[in-house]
């Protein structure tokens, strides 16, 4: 089954959201923090009790500003506190993953790196049990060089503390500078469902630079589509790309008709 929904509301607010979601025949939407967050508990449980009866998947994805492999002390637990206050949100939501991006390389060994953000992330697990909160951390796949957060870090981050990922297909196809093989990131992927991130993407030599429509083909959809609809696993599908909303639609008729 392959559930699509957008990045963000596609209405005035969450609860509107989610009901022309749900009304337009898509399966999933991610609730987005990246600037901040904006949505109060209270908030989260009127959300969380509507999509009770809509049954979509619902996701999170935490701040753009964390980084889990920061220098400074005080960086580094403002972004531990983004994550777990995202967890909490999500709880009350009864969204099953917090999606964010783990940290950046800051000019420093790349197993080093993935030392520090494997042993921060294993605090933040800590914490989200200590407090109670149903949810899944899902480290991402990132689209920049300097960020960690290649599809074989991220996997291997995932196995080691046992938690969940998100593949975002457009970074990936940023990061290998405009080369993507669906084959073989899809016969990596082990989990009974999915999560993924799909977009166009443009990119350059650092890597990822901005997000394009699905119709830029950079990556290919339909090529997606064509290997995920013989799987037996579960895929969610945010699309996060500037029209997310139509961009959904567009991809619902791409596997309709396969």
């Amino acid at each position: 089954m392959i559930y699509l929904g957008p990045a963000g509301n596609c209405a005035k607010d969450t609860l509107s959201s989610l009901k022309k979601v749900k009304e337009s025949g898509l399966g999933a939407q991610e609730i987005e923090f990246v600037y901040g967050i904006t949505l109060s508990n209270q908030r989260a449980k009127e959300v969380g009790e509507l999509n009770k009866k809509l049954k979509l998947r619902l996701s999170i994805h935490a701040p753009y500003y964390i980084n889990l492999a920061a220098k400074e002390k005080a960086k580094l637990n403002r972004s531990k506190h983004w994550v777990i206050t995202s967890a909490e949100r999500g709880h009350y939501l009864g969204a099953d993953k917090i999606v964010f991006h783990p940290g950046f390389f800051m000019g420093r060994d790349k197993d080093e790196v993935f030392g520090i953000i494997y042993d921060n992330l294993g605090d933040i697990k800590d914490s989200i049990k200590d407090r109670g909160f149903k949810i899944k951390l899902a480290p991402e796949t990132t689209g920049k060089h300097s960020a960690f957060g290649s599809l074989d870090e991220i996997l291997k981050l995932s196995k080691k503390l046992n938690i969940s990922y998100c593949i975002d297909f457009a970074h990936l196809y940023a990061r290998n500078n405009g080369k993507i093989d669906y084959k073989e990131i899809l016969r990596k992927l082990k989990e009974k469902e999915v999560h993924c991130h799909f977009s166009g993407i443009n990119y350059g030599e650092k890597g990822e630079k901005n997000h394009l429509n699905i119709s830029s083909n950079k990556p290919n959809f339909r090529e997606l589509a064509r290997l995920l609809v013989k799987k037996r696993q579960n895929f969610v599908i945010i699309c996060e790309s500037p029209r997310q909303y139509l961009d959904c639609l567009d991809m619902k008729n791409i596997i309709e008709k396969l």
